[in-house]
């Protein structure tokens, strides 16, 4: 019986290295510890996806330069429920066949760019100016109808605040911190922070959460504060130990707070692929800030798909990484390390390059990175976005039809005298992205189509994004043997010849989808002439998707879209 039993578990582990032959197998104790490894049993998500049984996965080798495998677009569950969210077509999850072409879309500066810049005297620390998010955080709060930002005053100096009303123009409110100013941490000299507008807190004075990791080199630990206001911070509580610029991430399928902890020198921490990220989530905020040196598992870095500057050529490194839930997954920004080393930057002043690219994750530890463009590029001349640029905490927000990254730049002091050259002259700007509109499916004239795998939803009405005014869209939806349910045909199906990120599709003679709810299906859309962004089952008219609204906007209520085109 106890020989069978370990064929048995010898034989998963063998399983695991055909699977993710670059990966190194469970231990025997993973495996035989209740029969599973972890001794844990399968976390079933939303969108039908089984967690395996060790988690977070403890297989990953720091040393490889290989893309990261994606085991649900390997395996993809054989019935998807899509009740969370739009759904979008940045990979093939979804996708049975298709005879449409994708195509991925880059975001567009806004013309007015920068809009902020230092313009106080306390936005200079250690003789350096500055007024830039390094992660910090640009939200919507609809408690006071405004957008607020966290941003650094200098380099490494003070964490200050600002509102808009209209996400440009920006204001400096006097907090009454520190006198006169906009500072709510003073001396914070942290070389990352990060705040969360956390709508689901226990209390209204954990509303708002900060992380900051103080700034040089080495292991230390961060530390944790909360607020009520987003001014007023508690003392800090510790974290475990980790490198700079490490970050602190929600991810609200899971209820989890995720810690992306920067690579090291020390043996738990290292990588042989420069900087990279370690994993370790959390289920409390501060009642769980501290860890073991052996409990963060090495998560994700650059890759070999990931092209080298062609002027440095050095080999790229993943410098950061800040993720939010947006509708059905996690929109993860990486930013992108090009070059040059810090030395060759404070002996010049240049900036060191930094760019930022997307990525994406249905269970939010496994990323796919299909697009390995530079999403928001930097300039690469003298401006106020030479190099550096850094993503904001929330990532981005829902404005009307778009969306809307905020991003931090530096233009540095090339040949100049001041201190820290490389860090000089930072300053905040905007760039736009229709909504959902990372990837689309596109169709010419001769069109094409699109079946979905087979899904399972509650709702009643379906809604697209799509862009088809010279063209159209219909759709078809069939039974789990492919057969097209009546009147859901494409007969029936009223042809959308329209460009709007919340359409509903409707069919003569169909009324809405209730009688189908429930049941295994399947969509076929059928596309002309058109782009094809987005889809989803809505509960009402309004199109509501009740999936995330990342860092939120004019019109929601929080973190999720209980809105519609009612926004």
């Amino acid at each position: 019986m106890k020989r069978r039993k370990f064929i048995q578990n010898a034989s998963l582990a063998s399983v695991g290295t055909l699977l993710f032959p670059f990966c190194k197998p469970y231990s025997l104790g993973d495996l035989l510890a209740n029969g599973q490894p972890g001794g844990q049993g399968e976390e079933l998500l939303y969108n039908g996806i089984k967690l395996p049984w060790v988690w977070p996965p403890r297989n990953f080798s720091p040393d490889n330069f290989d893309p990261m495998p994606v085991p649900y677009l390997e395996a993809p569950p054989a019935t998807i429920p899509i009740d969370v969210g739009r759904q979008l077509f940045v990979d093939d999850f979804l996708v049975k066949e298709m005879t449409l072409s994708r195509e991925f879309h880059l975001a567009k500066k806004y013309e007015g760019n920068p809009v902020l810049t230092a313009e106080k005297e306390w936005e200079s620390w250690l003789n350096v100016t500055g007024a830039a998010p390094i992660s910090g955080g640009v939200y919507w709060d609809p408690a006071d109808s405004l957008y607020k930002m966290w941003y650094e005053a200098g380099w490494n100096g003070s964490l200050a605040y600002a509102t808009s009303t209209d996400g440009i123009n920006w204001q400096r409110p006097n907090v009454g911190v520190e006198a006169g100013t906009n500072i709510v941490v003073k001396n914070i000299s942290a070389a990352s922070t990060f705040v969360i507008l956390d709508h689901a807190a226990d209390h209204p004075r954990q509303r708002f959460k900060l992380f900051s990791r103080s700034s040089g080199g080495g292991i230390v630990s961060g530390e944790l504060r909360i607020s009520p206001d987003g001014i007023h911070w508690s003392s800090p509580v510790k974290t475990g130990e980790m490198g700079d610029r490490s970050t602190l991430m929600r991810n609200p399928f899971r209820n989890k707070w995720v810690y992306g902890i920067r690579s090291s020198g020390r043996a738990e921490l290292r990588s042989g692929i420069g900087r990279a990220r370690y994993y370790i989530e959390r289920d409390r905020f501060l009642e769980e800030a501290n860890w073991r040196a052996d409990e963060p598992v090495f998560w994700t870095g650059a890759d070999r798909l990931d092209p080298p500057d062609p002027v440095i050529g050095d080999r790229p490194q993943l410098y950061n990484l800040d993720a939010v839930a947006y509708e059905s997954l996690m929109l993860g920004v990486f930013q992108i390390h090009r070059g040059p080393h810090n030395d060759v930057g404070n002996e010049t002043g240049i900036p060191k390059i930094t760019e930022l690219s997307l990525a994406y994750s249905r269970d939010g530890f496994h990323w796919h990175r299909p697009d390995r463009r530079s999403f928001i590029e930097a300039t690469r001349k003298k401006d106020w976005e030479r190099g550096y640029l850094q993503s904001a905490g929330g990532v981005c927000l829902v404005v009307n039809d778009e969306l809307w990254f905020y991003y931090g730049g530096f233009e540095g002091d090339e040949g100049g005298t001041k201190p820290r050259g490389q860090y000089q002259g930072s300053g905040t700007g905007l760039a736009k992205l229709r909504r959902d509109g990372f990837a689309s499916l596109n169709a010419t004239e001769t069109g094409g189509t699109i079946t979905t795998r087979l899904v399972t939803f509650k709702g009643h009405h379906l809604f697209v994004n799509v862009d088809c005014p010279a063209g159209e869209l219909r759709a078809e939806i069939l039974d789990e043997g492919g057969q097209v349910i009546t009147p859901f045909s494409l007969a029936n199906s009223v042809p959308l010849v329209v460009d709007k990120t919340c359409a509903a599709m409707t069919w003569d003679g169909g009324g809405d989808l209730a009688a189908i709810a429930g049941r295994k299906v399947s969509f076929r859309f059928h596309l002309k002439n058109g782009k094809f962004y987005a889809f989803w089952v809505s509960p009402d008219t309004s199109g509501a998707s009740y999936g995330y609204v990342a860092a939120g906007g004019p019109g929601f209520t929080g973190a999720i879209d209980d809105k519609g085109t009612s926004v």
